[in-house]
């Protein structure tokens, strides 16, 4: 596709880039920064807005095949690009799981297919997810996958981790852990706390989530694996993590927004929209989790998007699925809630998170996929959940009012999304 974006400023911290000018953009590639001479293109005003490298949620979950009335790759796909998202990495708990190559092919085809922004699946550890057997590894990764991991299934056997470890090297591909001790988890459906105590419900100690961060940086420290920690939500996750960088181990972490922005006391009425694994945790957890943003040990912020049918999260508690959505207000929350460098939060969406995924990176510059993002640091919007592309509604965050928006995103050269609205 052809476009020309006029007058934003550019952002893409990677290069060194923080400038007002155009973008010309032909047959889905940039092909000169700073053109405005050009009169035969389309023209983007991006006056007053900033444009960035296209935003990339490394955490999500579509769940096609096998889940459909939840989402599909297709509505997942425009949830993310209204949410300023041009690329997704999917979670592998489809069903079946995507642990062999012809799964990955049919998410790969599916989405050329119906989604607006670019999908990179992440395939499964172990087959079935079970954490018994090595998954296809090497098939998936020629297939297409961008890095492993057993999503909300942790990898409980150390023996097998390690050599997912070992494996994963050949490719230089991620593993990533959900880490939850499950022997420490059971049964748990909420933070253990105050909360859960008052509330009569079963809690879910941060220790579930330590001792496993704690064993596997001995392992990646052992295997020199590549390790990436999913949603830390406790104050000694991230200062392990934290340690574990300054020792030079090859780690990288995310975050989600709901767990810098929300404690266990959202819980309190007994609200399935706030029923999420790792659960929302303390106080304290959310500051260390924000210093941990800022001082650059967190290294991405992912949404961890999981769409429920309405039917599932009007069960009881005990019996609701954990998970919400969270592409369509991830980056609102941050720019509202984190008041971070506008570099940092870029690096934060999308340049820290194509390093960790290596994808072949996009970016500001000529020849570079004409994937972007486009803010609006100034608007103020409320969110409302029934408007949203996902399939499903289950967000704690209907009715926030937020500042700082997505308002335009662009995927190869193409406009997938425009909120032009005051």
């Amino acid at each position: 596709m052809d476009l020309l974006v006029k007058n934003a400023r550019l952002v893409d911290p990677a290069r060194g880039v923080d400038t007002v000018t155009n973008v010309v953009i032909r047959a889905g590639k940039i092909r000169a920064l700073g053109d405005g001479s050009v009169s035969d293109l389309p023209i983007f005003d991006a006056t007053g807005l900033i444009v960035a490298p296209g935003f990339f949620d490394i955490h999500v979950h579509l769940r096609e095949p096998g889940t459909e009335e939840a989402e599909t790759i297709a509505t997942g796909g425009n949830a993310a690009v209204a949410g300023g998202f041009t690329a997704v990495a999917p979670m592998p708990n489809t069903k079946p799981s995507n642990d062999n190559p012809s799964i990955t092919h049919y998410i790969l085809s599916e989405a050329r297919r119906s989604s607006p922004a670019r999908i990179f699946p992440i395939g499964a550890i172990t087959k079935e997810q079970k954490g018994e057997t090595l998954a296809e590894i090497g098939e998936m990764f020629e297939a297409g996958v961008v890095g492993i991991s057993d999503d909300g299934k942790p990898v409980m056997d150390a023996q097998l981790f390690r050599r997912a470890l070992e494996y994963s090297q050949m490719f230089d591909i991620p593993v990533i852990q959900h880490c939850e001790d499950l022997h420490l988890s059971k049964g748990g459906v909420m933070h253990e706390g105050v909360y859960s105590t008052r509330l009569g419900l079963k809690g879910i100690p941060a220790a579930a989530e330590e001792t496993m961060v704690s064993r596997d940086l001995i392992l990646a420290e052992m295997t020199g694996g590549k390790y990436h920690v999913a949603h830390l939500s406790t104050r000694r996750s991230v200062e392990m993590v934290r340690a574990a960088k300054v020792r030079g181990l090859r780690i990288s972490a995310e975050v989600t927004p709901h767990h810098f922005t929300l404690t266990d006391a959202a819980v309190a009425e007994y609200d399935t929209n706030a029923k999420m694994n790792p659960p929302l945790r303390t106080a304290d957890d959310v500051d260390a989790v924000l210093d941990g943003i800022r001082d650059g040990t967190i290294d991405a912020i992912a949404s961890d998007h999981a769409p429920h049918h309405i039917n599932l999260k009007m069960l009881e508690f005990d019996l609701a699925p954990f998970g919400i959505t969270g592409l369509e207000t991830a980056v609102g929350l941050a720019l509202t809630k984190l008041q971070l460098p506008i570099g940092r939060l870029i690096e934060l969406f999308s340049t820290n998170a194509q390093k960790i995924m290596r994808v072949a990176p996009w970016g500001l510059f000529e020849g570079s996929e004409a994937d972007l993002t486009v803010l609006d640091l100034n608007r103020s919007w409320t969110f409302d959940v029934n408007k949203s592309r996902s399939l499903s509604r289950n967000s704690p965050f209907h009715g926030w009012q937020m500042k700082g928006k997505a308002v335009g995103t662009i995927v190869g050269g193409k406009v997938v999304y425009e909120d032009r609205a005051g």
